[in-house]
Order: C-alpha cells, then structure tokens, then sequence
C-alpha cells in the first residue's frame, strides 16, 4: 500500500438551530461526521471538526420572548444541555461555538462588504407581509398557506415541503400568520440582496456545482447534482432560475446588524453558514479545543494560517432539507467575497422511525436524551446506523426489532463472541501468549486486502459496505474457530500447539475487526486495545497489518439488546405532576397531598399555557400487548382543514381501572396542547386527566376526571 500523503481537513455539520434540544436527525448526522472524522485521524491526517448553535432569527426572538428571557438568556440554556448528548454518544468535536459570538459578527460583515465592494449587493424595495395584530413583519417560516406550485396546505413561506418548490412568501394562496392567524398585510420595505442571478454568480456555480476537488471527488453527490440542475432550469416564460436572495430583515429581529444599515439585519441564513468559519476561527484562537469536548486536535497555528493554505480541504455534512443554501448561496458568498470553497458537501436523508418522517411537532421520532437515559449503550446507536448509512441521499428507518437482531447478531454473536471464546483458551493454557503454526503471510496480506477495502468504503462514506465486509470477516473467523474445534483439543496435551495456533488466529482476527471498527466503536475498541491486548493508547489504522503477540485475560465487552429495555425508548414521557405516572397519557393530580405557597407554585400565566379542553370519549378500546393502555378516541370539538369533525387518537394508562366500553361516550378532560409523542403502538395526540393518591398501595385506584352535565366537547377548563 502506497503512503497517503497527509490531509489537512477543516470539517463541519448543519449549525443545530438553538430553540430546542438534538433530536435524532442531530445525532444522526454527528455521527455520520463523527465517525468519518474518526477514521480519518486514525489514518494520520489533520483533522479540525467544528460545530457550532445556530442562535439568530425571529423564531428564537419571539420564543425568548414567550418564555421571559433574553434571546441570549434562551440560547444559552438551550447550549447548556450540548455537552450531554454530545458526551453521551462519543461525539468529539475540536470546538463548539455560537453564530451570536463575536468572531462570528464580524465574519459575516467583512463577507457582506467584501460581496458589496464585488458589485453584488443592491437594495430594492419589497412588498412584505406584516402582522397587524403583532405589529411586525412576518418571517418566511411564520408564514404558511397553500404552496404556488402543488397547491398543497399549510406550507411554510420558503419552500413547500409537499413538492420541494422554493418561493417568496407572498407566492403563497390564501397566507395566513403563524403568530396570531391573522390574515398578513402587504406593507412596502426596503431589502437588501445577493445577486445570485447574476451570470458572474450562475457561470461559476454551474462550474463548481459540476466539478471536483483536487484529488477528483465530486463537489456533490449525483443525485444533489441532479436537484440543483432544476434551479438552474428556466420555467415556461423563460425566466432564470436562479432568483436574488433577500439577506436582510426588519427590526425587531435577534441577529447580527447589517453595516451603515439601521434597523436592518442580516437573515438568518446569511451569518449561518458562516458561524462554520467563526467556530473555526475561535478554535485556533485558543491555541487548543477547550477541554470540556475532550478535542483531539491541538494547534499552535493561527486561523489565518490554517485557511490560506490551498491544500486545505473544506468538508460539510448536511441534510437534504438543506441543499439549496449550502450549495447555491454559502460557495457562492464564499467564492466571490474571496474566501475558500467547499470541497465536498455531503447530504443525507432523514431519519425515519418505522417507516414515518420523524417529526418535532408531531412528537414523532426518538428522544436521544431517552435513550441513554434508560441505559441503552450509544455504540449500539452508532453501529445500526453506520449499519444502514451510504454515500446516497437516502432516509434511515429505525425499527426496533431490526435493531434487536442487527446489534445482537453482530456486535455480540459475531464480533464479541470472537474474543470471548478464543481468550479463555489462551489465558488457562498458554499464560496469555499467542503462537501462530507455519506462516502468516497469508493471514497478514488478506488482512491488508480488507483493511484497504474497508478503508476506501469509509472514505468514501459507504459506512453500510464496510460493515457488510467487516461481519463477513467476523463470520469467517468464527467458521474456521468452530471448525478447529478449540475444546476438543484442549483435551489432547499432543495437539496444544493446533489448539494454541487457532485461538491466536481468531484473536488476530477479532484485533483487526477492532482496529476496522474503532471509527464507529471508539469506546469498545479502545478497551479492547489497553484492556485485552495491553497497548496504551487507541488503535491506528496501521495496526490492522500487525499480529498481536499477547492477551490479557478477557473481560466482558458488551451485553445485548433487552427487546423490554428498548421499548421504553417508545413510551411516552411520564408526567412529572404524578408520583406514579401511568405509561401512554394519565396525569394524576394528588389531592392528598397539601402543598406549601411558595413551594412548587406557578404563577396564572404558567396556567393558562395548559390548554384543558372538554373532551367526549367516542371510543374507547384494550391495546393488544399492553396492560395498562387503552387508546381513547376523543371529540374535543375540533374540526380539520375539510370542515370535517376531527378526532384525536389518546392513549392513556386507566385499562386497571376502567372497562372500554364503561368509558365510552362519557366526558372528560383533555390536555390539547400536548405535543403529540410517538409509541410503539402508535401516535398519542393529547393527555386525558386523572387523579389518584400517593400511597396507592394504601389508597388504590385512578378516577378519570367527569365533567358536570351541560359541558360541551370543545369548551376550555379555565
């Protein structure tokens, strides 16, 4: 194998927007980068892998403003909670910053005057949608009405999430607000833009879009090449298709001020992908990776340095949601501003959850937070998703009993398997030391053919081929150890050598699964190296072309999947207001229990915010494989986009104490505001009421909450 000349990487993921917690799609991604970050340091290049909240925008504005707080106050309490989900899934980024921090500030306006000063920055002035009741100019994603294009419902004002068409809000049939459903107002501004139509923007954007790297990888992936051609087409009155950005918004609004431009700011969008660079920038300008992401880079170079270095390579993972700003607006700001072009971006799909689009507002999806907290090890997260991730643009499906069989077939049966029986032979009987019979040349050039495949799949994102390769080795060494028959000839003192040879192989053979594995099991192949074979340090990828020559005495590496452990991933949350939450949807208020003023109180508008609406029991019916559900069908006076009654699907843990059909028809109490959350037996679009005591051993029994005679379905509890 031919030396790699070293790499200098400067890598990044999508800026997570800072209103909320990573979902799964986040770390999804992180690990898609992570993973490939991983395997390029094991290979000696030179790594920079930062990240950054995406802080600015009218949407963190208004919900600081809902929740009391500063936008900066609302930001940072959403950056607190990083650490944990990037820790707990061995995700090591060199830095994480935010695009509301200074470097980022002054990034974006030396790349707006640098486009400025090359001639493409004019203004104009707009027609906008303004809110009459909120007393602001709406934001594209405040804004929804029928898509232009397919006439689909309820879109955003940028882009149809139906058919994929990007638009103006005003585009939009029958607009209405977001904020207040207020039908918006037309009300004239003036805007600033990037001249993307410009045929200095369109040339070079048809040529990088096209094109390929120094070392000949395409910029994109064939399919995003396909996507964008389509912008670049022109539509039936021979219009370009490439349309002027609008890169400024009307104060109020939380972002970062446009220069000798009051009261104007830059989009969102605009500073976003520049927070890519200002991460950087704050990276090199510690001198090292803070400490609290446990960053493997440290630097003495300065960012100036770093990014005027032409064999630099500049390497984005995004998703598909996202291709039109990272590869039209972000190479085309960079180019012509007179900065470094990407050289790849990588785009995947979504992440699905038994087939359907994982979804924040419609609590569809897996929580990441839930998953390590009831105890489900994160390498299984990143093995089945390396399991099932490609070069393509193509969604992930999660589905638990395929996750069951995928990490206890292969990590345990396959991969762990190897050590656990190979090792205990030669810890009784050779003192740990490994032997080979005869020569090894075989064995060592077959390893260097697969470490080579290995390496080229994960090089080239082909994570599922390289874990195909990987078990199919695994399955190789353990035919030959089962044919070798180890505890067979431990019996025969004349054939300790046959037996000490076939242990040695198989324990060669699960090092180099280790050492091909380390990018998506950092932590388990790091206890195989100092725990097993005696190393002290990680592995390499160079370690994949060396016999090991002993073993420590085996401990144990990683235990299965628990198919009921698993299943609390799809539970709904508990409700924190009852000492013993039923699972699905019950909260009990706990009348015997007297509380304190000042202890454990809300204030009016924390109450209001619980929107409790009186609901009629349409239906109500057992859950097969549960005990303790029973899915309510609920009138809670709703109607649907076609004038028809809508009725929500609730499932809610009183099957130990009521009869379905006792339930049916009555009234009761729903909470309607609840995000909806995804279970194993379906979607749970509400929360019924219900008391019950603290001691229920003592005072056993849960009493759904009956309204008096005359309510009515529809009608608020205030």
């Amino acid at each position: 194998m031919m030396q790699e000349t070293k790499r200098r990487l400067f890598v990044t993921t999508a800026l997570p927007y800072a209103n909320g917690p990573f979902h799964i799609g986040h770390i999804m991604e992180y690990i898609q980068a992570d993973t490939w970050v991983r395997f390029q340091r094991m290979r000696g290049h030179e790594v920079h892998f930062v990240g950054a909240d995406d802080a600015h925008g009218a949407p963190i504005m208004i919900a600081a403003e809902k929740a009391g707080r500063t936008p900066q106050e609302f930001v940072a309490a959403i950056a607190a909670g990083r650490a944990r989900h990037l820790d707990g899934f061995h995700i090591r980024f060199d830095n994480w910053h935010s695009t509301d921090a200074p470097e980022n500030h002054q990034l974006a306006q030396d790349i707006y005057r640098d486009l400025r000063k090359a001639g493409l920055i004019f203004t104009r002035e707009i027609e906008q949608f303004f809110d009459p009741v909120k007393g602001m100019f709406l934001p594209d994603r405040y804004i929804k009405g029928h898509c232009p294009k397919c006439d689909a419902p309820d879109q955003y004002g940028d882009a149809c999430e139906a058919c994929g068409a990007v638009y103006s809000p005003t585009e939009l049939r029958k607009p209405y607000s977001v904020l207040s459903g207020a039908v918006p107002e037309m009300r004239r501004s003036e805007h600033y833009f990037f001249q993307l139509s410009s045929s200095r923007c369109e040339d070079y954007l048809r040529g990088w879009t096209q094109g390929v790297d120094a070392r000949g990888v395409s910029h994109l992936q064939v399919e995003v090449l396909n996507k964008v051609r389509e912008w670049f087409t022109r539509d039936g009155e021979g219009r370009h298709g490439l349309a002027d950005w609008d890169i400024s918004r009307d104060a109020p609004y939380f972002g970062i001020e446009i220069p000798d431009a009051p009261g104007k700011y830059f989009y969102v969008w605009l500073d976003a992908p520049i927070g890519y660079l200002a991460s950087l920038r704050n990276h090199f300008d510690k001198g090292q990776a803070a400490a609290h992401w446990h960053a493997p880079s440290r630097t003495s170079q300065t960012y100036e340095e770093f990014v005027s270095d032409p064999a630099v390579e500049q390497v984005h993972f995004i998703g598909k949601d996202i291709v039109y700003f990272h590869t039209l607006f972000w190479p085309a700001m960079l180019h012509f501003s007179g900065r470094k072009v990407p050289n790849q971006v990588n785009v995947h799909g979504f992440v699905t959850v038994g087939g359907e689009k994982m979804s924040k507002s419609r609590g569809t999806g897996i929580s990441p937070l839930q998953y390590l907290d009831i105890g489900l090890n994160p390498e299984w997260l990143r093995y089945y998703l390396a399991a099932k991730l490609s070069a393509r643009v193509e969604d992930v499906d999660f589905t638990p009993d395929d996750f069951v069989a995928r990490v206890n077939s292969d990590l345990v049966g396959k991969y762990v398997n190897i050590a656990s029986r190979a090792a205990k032979f030669i810890s009784q009987h050779f003192d740990g030391q490994l032997a080979y019979m005869g020569a090894t040349d075989a064995f060592t050039d077959g390893a260097r053919a697969l470490a080579d495949d290995v390496a080229a799949a994960f090089g080239a994102r082909e994570y599922a081929r390289a874990m195909r390769e990987i078990m199919a080795h695994a399955d190789r060494i353990n035919a030959a150890f089962d044919t070798a028959q180890p505890w067979i000839l431990a019996r025969d003192q004349a054939r300790r050598a046959e037996l000490q040879d076939a242990c040695s192989r198989a324990l060669a053979g699960f090092h180099l699964l280790s050492v091909l594995l380390s990018p998506v099991l950092p932590v388990t192949s790091g206890r195989v190296a100092r725990t097993l074979f005696g190393m002290d340090r990680d592995f390499t990828w160079d370690d994949a072309f060396s016999l090991p020559r002993s073993v420590r005495p085996y401990q144990h590496l990683m235990q299965r999947v628990d198919p009921q452990t698993l299943e609390r991933l799809f539970d709904a949350p508990e409700a924190a207001t009852s000492p013993n939450p039923m699972p699905g949807a019950v909260m009990s208020p706990t009348p015997a229990t007297s509380v304190a003023p000042g202890e454990d109180t809300i204030t009016i508008e924390d109450f209001t915010k619980v929107d409790l609406r009186i609901a009629r029991i349409v239906l109500a019916e057992a859950v097969e494989g549960s005990t303790k559900l029973l899915r309510l069908t609920l009138d809670a006076g709703e109607s649907g986009a076609d004038g028809q009654p809508r009725l929500r699907n609730v499932f809610s843990g009183i099957a130990t104490a009521y009869k379905p059909e006792e339930l049916t028809g009555r009234l009761t109490v729903m909470v309607a505001n609840l995000a909806p959350r995804k279970m194993k037996f379906g979607l749970s679009e509400g929360m019924v009421l219900a008391a019950s005591a603290d001691d229920e051993k003592a005072h056993p029994g849960i009493y759904l909450l009956d309204p008096f005679p005359g309510a009515q379905p529809g009608m608020r509890v205030r």
